[in-house]
C-alpha cells in the first residue's frame, strides 16, 4: 500500500524482502543492506530518506492525487518558484552526500517525472504508452521508489552500432513479442546505484541509434527483482575500513553494475518506448526529461565544488600555506568553479518558461553549458588536492596508530602549524580519499563521463547550438563585410 515519501527502514526492509540478484566477486549478495562491500553505501541511502522527514517543508509536498507528503523531487512546477523549491529540496540530499553520489534518486525521479509529463508525446506512438508513463510516475511517486538507470550498451566494439556487433545479443535487444508484453536478451551497462528498487531501461541522452538498431530501441521500467535481470558489480571501494580511515569511501560507494538480461520478461504496461528509432532519440529532449535530470546534476555540482572549496582552505589554514600566492590561485579557482555553477543554475531558473507540456522548464543553454564544462573542472579540483596536500596525502596513519603504542611518537611528529595531530590526521585523510584513493578515482573517471564521452558531448553542443552559433557568425561577417565595402567603395 502506497503511503507517500519513505523513512529509511522503510528502505531497508524492501531491500531485504526483495533483493536484487546482484553479484559481486562470483557471489550472489544475499542481503545487501549487511553486505561489506555495499552497506556503507546502503545504509546512507537510508539516511537520505530520513533526511526529508526532517526537513519537509523543503523536502517534501502534498500529493495532487492523494494528499500524502512525497518527494518534491516528483513535483511538476507550474511557476519558476516551484522550480527553485526543487533545487532547493535537492540541495538538502547533495549537502549530505558532498556531491560524491552522483545516482540518488532523486536524479531518476527528475527523469519519470519529465517522462509523465511528456505523456502526449510517447503517447503519439501508441497511447499505452503515454498512460504507462503516467501510471508509472503516480505509482513511484506514491511509494517513493529509488531507481537505477541503464541507457548504453557494453563496450565491445565501438566502431560499429548494436545491430552490427559480433553477437546480436550482445547489447538487450527484443528477443520476442507476445500480446502479454516483450521478452529482452543482452546487456546493458551501467547502472549505478544497483541498491535501488526498481531500473529505469531506456535509449541513451546521447548516443543515437541508426534505424537497424530498432530492436536495440525501447523504454521501460521493471522492479530489480524481476526474474533473469542480474547485476554484476566492480570491485568495491568500500573496504570495510573505518569513517576515521575511509571518511568517504566508507560512507558514498553507490556501486556500478553491468546489468545483466536473461530472457527478462517485460509487460507492455511498463513499456513507454518500442522500436521507434526517432521517437527514442528524441524522447529525452521533447520530454523534458533530460533538461530536469541535468538541472538536479548541478545542484550536486554546487554542492561538490563547496566541498572541494572548504576542504582546500582547511588544510591550507592547519599547515599554513596561506602565505604563498600559488595557493591563493588554488583556492581562487575553485571559487570560481562553484560561482559558476551558481551561476549557471540560477540562470536556468531566471530563465524557465513552461514548456509544451505546461510544465516549468530550466533554461536549457545554462545547463548545458554546465554539464560540459563541469567534467574539465572536477579533475583540476582534485588535482589542487593533491598539490595542497603534496607528502602528507601519502604519509597519514591510521586509525589503529592512533590507538597503538606508538600514539606520543605521532602527536609529536605530525602536527601541524594550527592544528595538532589528532586534528590535522583526520583532515588529511579525508583529503587522501578525496583525491587519491581507489574512491577518488572512481569519482574523476565517473565526472569525467557523466552524460558521456565529452568529444561526442561536445559534437553534441554545437549541432544542438548551431542556430544560436550561426546567429553570431552572421553578426561577424556582417561587420566583415561593412570592413571590406567602405574599403572598395
Amino acid at each position: 500500500m502506497a503511503n507517500g515519501a519513505r523513512r529509511g527502514e522503510q528502505v531497508l526492509q524492501r531491500l531485504r524482502e526483495r533483493p536484487p540478484a546482484i553479484w559481486y566477486r562470483g557471489e550472489l549478495i544475499k542481503d545487501v543492506t549487511t553486505h561489506p562491500a555495499l552497506r556503507g553505501g546502503v545504509q546512507t541511502l537510508a539516511k537520505l530518506y530520513d533526511l526529508q522527514w526532517q526537513n519537509p517543508a523543503v523536502s517534501l509536498y502534498d500529493s495532487p492525487s492523494s494528499g500524502r507528503k512525497v518527494a518534491r523531487s516528483f513535483m511538476m512546477p507550474k511557476t519558476r518558484d516551484e522550480l527553485v523549491s526543487i533545487s532547493k529540496a535537492m540541495k538538502v540530499w547533495e549537502d549530505y552526500t558532498h556531491g560524491m553520489m552522483g545516482r540518488v534518486p532523486d536524479y531518476i525521479n527528475r527523469a519519470m517525472t519529465g517522462y509523465a509529463a511528456g505523456a502526449p508525446f510517447l503517447a503519439e506512438a501508441d497511447p499505452r504508452f503515454g498512460d504507462n508513463a503516467v501510471r508509472y510516475y503516480e505509482y513511484l511517486r506514491e511509494n517513493d521508489l529509488c531507481l537505477t538507470h541503464t541507457l548504453i550498451p557494453p563496450q565491445a566494439n565501438r566502431a560499429v552500432n548494436s545491430a552490427k556487433q559480433a553477437d546480436p545479443f550482445l547489447a538487450a535487444r527484443v528477443k520476442e513479442e507476445t500480446d502479454a508484453g516483450i521478452v529482452i536478451r543482452g546487456c546493458r551497462m551501467l547502472a549505478t546505484l544497483p541498491i535501488s528498487d526498481e531500473i529505469m531501461v531506456f535509449p541513451s541522452t546521447l548516443l543515437k541509434n541508426p534505424e537497424d538498431d530498432a530492436p536495440y530501441a525501447f523504454g521501460f521500467s521493471i522492479p530489480n527483482d524481476t526474474e533473469g535481470l542480474r547485476f554484476i558489480c566492480r570491485e568495491s571501494v568500500d573496504y570495510g575500513r573505518s569513517h576515521f580511515d575511509h571518511p568517504l569511501g566508507s560512507r558514498f560507494e553507490e556501486m556500478d553494475a553491468v546489468v545483466i538480461f536473461d530472457d527478462v520478461f517485460v509487460p507492455w504496461e511498463k513499456v513507454v518506448l518500442y522500436r521507434d528509432i526517432k521517437r527514442c532519440n528524441d524522447a529525452y529532449a521533447r520530454t523534458g526529461a533530460v533538461v530536469h535530470m541535468t538541472h538536479q546534476v548541478v545542484v550536486k555540482n554546487i554542492a561538490k565544488c563547496e566541498f572541494m572549496l572548504g576542504l582546500a582552505h582547511l588544510m591550507v589554514n592547519a599547515i599554513g600555506a596561506e602565505v604563498f600566492q600559488h595557493i591563493h590561485e588554488k583556492l581562487a579557482e575553485i571559487w570560481v568553479n562553484l560561482e559558476t555553477m551558481k551561476a549557471f543554475l540560477r540562470a536556468a531558473e531566471a530563465d524557465a518558461e513552461l514548456d509544451e507540456w505546461g510544465v516549468m522548464r530550466p533554461a536549457w543553454n545554462p545547463l548545458d553549458a554546465a554539464r560540459n564544462l563541469f567534467p574539465r573542472l572536477y579533475p583540476r579540483m582534485v588535482e589542487i588536492i593533491q598539490q595542497i596536500g603534496a607528502s602528507g596525502l601519502v604519509a597519514m596513519p591510521t586509525e589503529a596508530d592512533l590507538k597503538g603504542p606508538l600514539v606520543e611518537d605521532i602527536r609529536k611528529y605530525y602536527q601541524a602549524a594550527r592544528a595538532e595531530a589528532f586534528d590535522r590526521i583526520p583532515l588529511f585523510r579525508l583529503a587522501w580519499d578525496a583525491s587519491i584513493s581507489a574512491f577518488a578515482g572512481r569519482q574523476v573517471l565517473y565526472e569525467r563521463f557523466f552524460f558521456g564521452d565529452p568529444v561526442r558531448m561536445a559534437g553534441a553542443l554545437v549541432t544542438g547550438h548551431s542556430s544560436q552559433i550561426q546567429q553570431y557568425a552572421d553578426q561577424v561577417r556582417a561587420f566583415v563585410k561593412e570592413a571590406r565595402d567602405e574599403a572598395f567603395q
